[in-house]
C-alpha cells in the first residue's frame, strides 16, 4: 500500500479494507515506508526506501515480518541490505514511469549480477507493462511491482489490465 498524500486516519481506514481483500485472496500485504503503520494494520511487512528508517530499527517495530529495501540501481546498496537482513531487494526504475520522479534507472544486467551472488528475492520496479514484464522475469526478477499500468491506465480498468499481464 503506497498512499503518499493521505492522512494516517485515511491510511488506516483504507489499509483495513486492503488487508481484508489480501487475506481473502491469499496475497501478501506490504506497506510502503511506514513500519508503524505496518504494525497498526498487522500487515505482512513493509518496504523501505533508502531515506526511510533503517532495517534494524524497523525490525524492532514489526518483528519478524517482511522487510524489503529499495536499492535503485546499485549492487553496493543491495549488499548492504542483504547484510542488514532484508527479506528482498528492489531495483528500478527499469522503464519510464509516471508513479514518481525517476532519479535512478536500472538495467536487466543488475538483476543477473545480483542473482549470481545472492539468493535473495529481487523485485523490479518502474514502468512495467505487458510489453516489457517478461524481459524482467527472464533476467532473474522474482517479483514485479506494477502500479501505474494497473491503477492509472486510461485504456483498461484494473482487472482488465491485470489480465493482460498473464
Amino acid at each position: 500500500m503506497r498512499l503518499k498524500k493521505y492522512s494516517l486516519k485515511q491510511k488506516i481506514k483504507i489499509g483495513k479494507k486492503i488487508k481484508k481483500i489480501c487475506n481473502t485472496n491469499r496475497v501478501t500485504f506490504l506497506i510502503n515506508d511506514d513500519p508503524w503503520l505496518t504494525k497498526e494494520l498487522d500487515a505482512d511487512g513493509c518496504h523501505l526506501g533508502q531515506n526511510d528508517m533503517k532495517i534494524k530499527e524497523a525490525r524492532t517495530i514489526i518483528g519478524n515480518k517482511i522487510i524489503g529495501i529499495t536499492c535503485h540501481n546499485s549492487i553496493r546498496l543491495a549488499k548492504i541490505a542483504i547484510k542488514s537482513k532484508a527479506d528482498y531487494v528492489a531495483f528500478g526504475a527499469f522503464y519510464e514511469t509516471k508513479t514518481k520522479k525517476t532519479k535512478y534507472y536500472a538495467t536487466t544486467k543488475i538483476l543477473r549480477e545480483l542473482d549470481k551472488i545472492s539468493s535473495i528475492p529481487i523485485v523490479a520496479i518502474g514502468g512495467i507493462n505487458p510489453n516489457n514484464y517478461k524481459n524482467l522475469l527472464l533476467n532473474k526478477a522474482n517479483f514485479l511491482a506494477i502500479s501505474s499500468y494497473i491503477w492509472n491506465n486510461k485504456k483498461y480498468k484494473p482487472q482488465q489490465a491485470v489480465k493482460l499481464l498473464k
